[in-house]
């Protein structure tokens, strides 16, 4: 029988209608696609797809697992890597990773296997399969700082070791950008986020929220005086960049943080929460990213009509490329090599439109990008009544500068090996965008495993 070149389509809500609702926008495989879908795996000997996985999944023995129909196994295959697999099925860029370096796509299209991950993993949840398997306490505790995916991974993975591990959350709710960043349309809270975080706390887990590292507690008296063993240090990146442009604090311009925070972790998407959030009739979101992408197909579900302004071309937008092709599909506008110069402003102090002036591509910059210059005398005005600022975030200073010994770079990242996450500071380790700068989900928990199996190696002593 010949092999099917191309991937089962996944079934997703009508852009028409998905525009209106924060359901779910992909509807994921059943059981009878998932294994069409697992047949096309070649199950290489030398699987390209591990390489790209930033934990390591033993990707063909999982598929090879959903090719026999036993999804049980496959689950529990996963679970030897990773902590958040339904989470890493919808949100990671397998394009570029794992899905990217598998040979299907070099003739045809690569297996879709963020599509079958987050089947088994949705399968798993629906059928109770037990996955909290552990080894014995061991008597050594570690304190994790932050439980959003970074922290979760670290702490299920040394859990699973028979640490004792605790995590401090300066939120009221779990998650981290898993629960205020990412839009409910992608990432639905309830029925995926929370049942991951509820699989790390059967491992044994404890959880305590509202603790702000560096006010209510520091890292050195967690260590000091509450007698951890060892601290990982997952913070995430939370403090939102602007342009610095004219108008840009006038009433009507936002973070893309602070935006998507107040939708996703404070409901005002739903209409029984009483959420303080601007009704726009039209918005502008400055960035080309995947936090861009995610405020603009919100503001669209809230009613506004909405324009991405990115300064490069559609070649060089940095988010997924189905995140760029959903937004299109709603009917987001993108107005790209375009730049804003100016937040234009009523007598009232409020939002009234965007000056952007017309760029071109250079020469590549120091990233391999094309840089943008601006064309002279090309400025027009956009009408708007709302502007989201979306150019990525940096760490929060505060547990850094309340750290003896723990040093930071100039962009305040805590400086930490990229192998084991370990710091300037003796028995305190850190990974994810704390370290980093805002990057990926996938990313964050790799450097969580990366640190769990360091700590691991120094505090057993091997």
């Amino acid at each position: 029988m010949a092999l099917n070149m191309k991937r089962v389509p996944v079934r997703e809500q009508d852009p028409q209608i998905r525009a209106k609702n924060f359901e779910e926008v992909c509807l994921g495989y059943n059981s009878e696609e998932a294994v069409e879908e697992s047949k096309r795996c070649l199950s290489c000997k030398n699987p390209k797809c591990v390489d790209g996985c930033p934990v390591a999944v033993d990707i063909p023995a999982f598929i090879k697992c959903i090719k026999e129909e036993r999804f049980e196994d496959a689950a529990k295959e996963i679970a030897k890597y990773s902590a958040l697999p339904a989470i890493c099925g919808r949100v990671c860029p397998q394009e570029t990773q794992c899905e990217g370096k598998c040979v299907m796509g070099i003739k045809g299209e690569p297996v879709s296997i963020g599509k079958l991950e987050r089947f088994v993993a949705d399968w798993s949840y629906a059928n109770n399969i037990d996955l909290s398997k552990k080894e014995a306490p061991n008597g050594k505790r570690v304190a994790v700082i932050g439980a959003g995916p970074a922290g979760l991974t670290c702490a299920g993975d040394l859990a699973k070791k028979g640490y004792g591990v605790k995590i401090f959350e300066a939120l009221h709710k779990t998650g981290g950008v898993l629960a205020y960043g990412i839009p409910e349309f992608r990432l639905p809270k309830d029925r995926v986020v929370d049942k991951e975080i509820e699989s790390i706390k059967k491992l044994g887990v404890e959880i305590e929220t509202d603790v702000i590292v560096g006010k209510t507690v520091t890292v050195d008296s967690l260590i000091e005086d509450e007698g951890f063993d060892a601290v990982f240090i997952g913070s995430g990146a939370g403090l939102p960049k602007f342009m610095g442009i004219p108008g840009e604090l006038a009433n009507g311009v936002v973070s893309a943080n602070e935006y998507l925070t107040r939708v996703n972790l404070m409901k005002a998407y739903r209409d029984d929460y009483d959420t303080p959030v601007k009704t726009a009739k039209k918005v502008c979101v400055v960035g080309g990213g995947n936090v861009a992408m995610d405020a603009a197909r919100t503001a669209l579900r809230l009613g506004a009509e909405t324009h991405i302004v990115y300064r490069r071309s559609e070649a060089e937008l940095p988010a997924r490329a189905e995140e760029v092709h959903h937004a299109k599909e709603e009917g987001i506008v993108f107005e790209l090599l375009r730049n804003p110069k100016e937040i234009l402003v009523d007598e009232n102090g409020t939002v009234k439109g965007m000056r952007v002036i017309k760029m071109e591509l250079g020469e590549p910059d120091s990233s391999g990008r094309r840089r943008p210059v601006e064309v002279p005398g090309s400025e027009y005005d956009i009408e708007c009544d709302m502007v989201i600022m979306s150019l990525g975030t940096s760490p929060n200073p505060l547990i850094s500068s309340t750290t003896e010994g723990l040093e930071t770079n100039r962009w305040k990242c805590i400086i930490a090996d990229e192998e084991t996450g370990k710091t300037t500071k003796d028995r305190v380790y850190a990974g994810g965008d704390a370290v980093t700068g805002a990057a990926t989900v996938i990313l964050a928990m790799g450097a969580g495993k990366k640190a769990a199996a360091a700590i691991d190696r120094e505090l057993s002593g091997k």
